[in-house]
């Protein structure tokens, strides 16, 4: 895979110089979910701005926006099918209550963490299964980011078992949230991630996720609440991507397609070593603060991934009962490729205490 980017992007301005003076220049538009200079906007969006200029010579250009200023930041999938904007960027999470297979593509408890999934994604068949999905709803799609793993709570209290998880008010969204209901008594509450510091800081909710260490640093959650737990099990890992209607992506001309997507791969390798690198940093910065660190027992940790596990096996069997068996069959596929390399990655050195 890095080798086919280093080839592409040493081929592209030799591409771009052989083009006719007609070759065609394309502007799009593309709000995000998150705001404005977020760690996810920078790390995502705008990298991948920078990446397409790169390749395609300034050929095409896309314009980033932080969310609310286009289309509100839950509705940017909304906002692509209905033609409000060219293009948008967002994650699957906001779309399993919608259908349930996104969570496959989400993260979810249970599943795989970053380095089982990137390579999932990309050698396995994940992409090519998501593109899939995404075609079926009329949509182009490139994955624009793969994250790290999350930190699982801000939180004004102490969570260290499943019976301290009941009642709590919880900001989420996606698979997590359904299990947090359906498993342990938490109350889930979606809202957009620029009203989540408020929200923590203000005790309207008692604890709230969003991303990984990195990602949650320069947003202040730290300052709002006193603990902070780990691991990031409720979330492994997670993608965002950029839709744009089919009619749109087939409007391009043909030699920019393959520069466009090959922008989008580069910049979730980078966008993912960014976050590792980053993350490691700002552990250190929590460790050396104020904040307590409560890192769970593995056992309970056991306990949280067997929920998710067991509730999207569930929901996949219940899409099937309801004769749409593709989330039971991509589940299938994603299980046994997370059992393989569970199996057979021992071999790997990973450097933790």
């Amino acid at each position: 895979m890095l080798k086919t980017l280093k080839s592409w992007a040493l081929l592209a301005p030799l591409l771009a110089t052989a083009l006719p003076a007609a070759a065609q220049d394309i502007t799009w538009q593309v709000p995000t979910s998150v705001p404005e200079g977020s760690p996810f906007y920078v790390n995502f969006l705008e990298r991948f701005a920078d990446n397409v200029d790169e390749l395609t010579a300034g050929r095409v250009e896309i314009e980033p926006f932080g969310a609310g200023v286009l289309v509100p930041a839950l509705q940017v999938y909304e906002g692509v099918k209905d033609g409000i904007i060219q293009a948008g960027h967002s994650t699957p999470s906001y779309l399993v209550n919608q259908d349930p297979i996104n969570a496959i593509f989400a993260g979810f408890p249970g599943g795989m963490g970053p380095e089982a999934y990137i390579t999932w994604i990309y050698e396995d068949g994940g992409k090519e299964a998501l593109y899939a999905l995404r075609a079926e709803e009329g949509f182009k799609s490139l994955i624009v980011g793969i994250g790290s793993s999350e930190i699982m709570a801000h939180s004004n209290v102490p969570v260290q078992k499943a019976e301290d998880l009941k009642g709590l008010k919880y900001r989420t969204s996606g698979p997590w949230a359904e299990v947090m209901k359906e498993y342990f008594g938490a109350v889930p509450t979606v809202v957009p991630p620029g009203e989540i510091y408020t929200l923590l800081q203000r005790k309207g909710v008692d604890l709230i996720e969003w991303g990984p260490p990195s990602g949650n640093l320069p947003e202040g959650f730290h300052e709002a609440a006193k603990y902070i737990i780990v691991p990031g099990v409720h979330q492994p890992t997670f993608l965002w991507e950029v839709v744009l209607k089919q009619e749109t992506w087939d409007a391009l001309d043909e030699d920019l397609k393959p520069l466009i997507e090959t922008a989008a791969d580069l910049t979730t390798m980078q966008g993912l070593l960014h976050f590792y690198s980053q993350d490691v940093k700002a552990m250190k910065s929590y460790r050396e603060g104020k904040n307590e660190i409560i890192t769970l027992d593995p056992a309970f940790v056991t306990e949280l991934s067997d929920a998710g596990i067991d509730w999207i096996t569930k929901k996949a069997a219940s899409e099937k009962d309801a004769g749409k068996g593709a989330m039971s069959d991509l589940l299938a596929d994603y299980m046994a490729f997370k059992d393989s390399w569970s199996a057979e990655s021992s071999y790997l050195i990973r450097n933790q205490d």
